[in-house]
């Protein structure tokens, strides 16, 4: 086992998912540990190479916004390059966004039920499932969006597979921006407190907050990258390809509601940095490691 080499605090992964932060997150991130998307990648890792189910697809006006899918999308390449194989679980708000990418999908109702989910995990019998910017449930099994408003009607409880997992041992990730995400369950008293937010309440084994979901990915696919010493990150034309075609299909931006090549009001050339300067720590670090990175 090779010695563990830390990032300069001022450039951390975490430091750069969370950048630009005007939602409260830095706030969460005083109640959690400090290599937190470090410890997610570094358990993701040790699973044995099975089967990984991913969701993603928040309800914005009759699509699913662009926060979300990207980070899905790169962080499903990232397994495939690793040995996993991940299987995208989403409704009809994201259809064919992942197929032309080689990734498969199951589509459930929105009115699906717990014997859907229990068939799921029976059959793919995954090692690890995955959240990237997926509302889920409150205490009070409503569903809501960052503006107040219900959306139950219109997201799947997909929710629901993320805590039957938990109950049989799956290790669970949940990514998240807000306080709603699946995941955020696990500071759901903090964020009542201290963001006024009324929460979701599903918790994960491993939670990772950012300024945007879609950078709570990219970190995660950054760290895999530097542990494992393999080449995941997508290159920018890449991504802005992804980002493009998502928003041809009806993926809006949902702060602005509208479909354009932005995410939650960022525009993107600020997602290009997200991802250039987390590509830039990646090579950095990999360059002055002899061996991959190791915990």
């Amino acid at each position: 086992m090779s010695e563990t080499k830390t990032v300069p605090k001022q450039s951390s992964i975490e430091d750069i998912m969370l950048r630009y932060s005007a939602r409260g997150m830095t706030v969460l991130r005083e109640y959690m540990k400090k290599d937190f998307c470090k410890e997610a990648a570094d358990r993701i890792l040790a699973l044995e190479r099975g089967t990984v189910l991913l969701t993603t697809g928040f309800y914005v006006n009759g699509h699913a916004e662009t926060d979300g899918p990207p980070g899905a999308f790169i962080l499903a390449k990232a397994l495939q390059k690793l040995g996993f194989s991940p299987i995208m679980i989403t409704d009809d708000y994201c259809r064919n966004l992942f197929e032309s990418e080689k990734i498969p999908v199951e589509y459930v109702p929105v009115n699906s039920d717990s014997r859907i989910y229990r068939e799921l995990l029976t059959r793919y019998q995954p090692v690890c499932l995955i959240s990237v910017e997926r509302c889920g449930k409150t205490a009070e099994k409503d569903y809501i969006n960052m503006r107040g408003i219900s959306i139950a009607s219109k997201t799947a409880p997909i929710d629901t597979m993320f805590d039957l997992a938990r109950s049989r041992g799956i290790l669970t990730v949940g990514i998240g921006d807000g306080g709603n995400e699946i995941g955020m369950g696990n500071l759901k008293d903090v964020i009542a407190r201290k963001l006024q937010f009324t929460p979701c309440a599903v918790q994960v084994d491993e939670l990772i907050i950012a300024t945007t979901s879609n950078w709570g990915a990219y970190g995660l696919a950054a760290w895999m990258e530097m542990l494992e010493g393999e080449k995941l990150l997508p290159g920018i034309s890449k991504l802005e390809a992804y980002l493009k075609k998502i928003v041809q299909k009806g993926c809006v931006d949902g702060v602005v509601q509208k479909p354009q090549v932005s995410v939650d009001g960022f525009s993107f050339q600020v997602e290009k940095e997200i991802l250039t300067d987390l590509m830039k720590l990646s090579e950095k670090r990999l360059a002055s490691s002899p061996s991959p990175i190791s915990a």
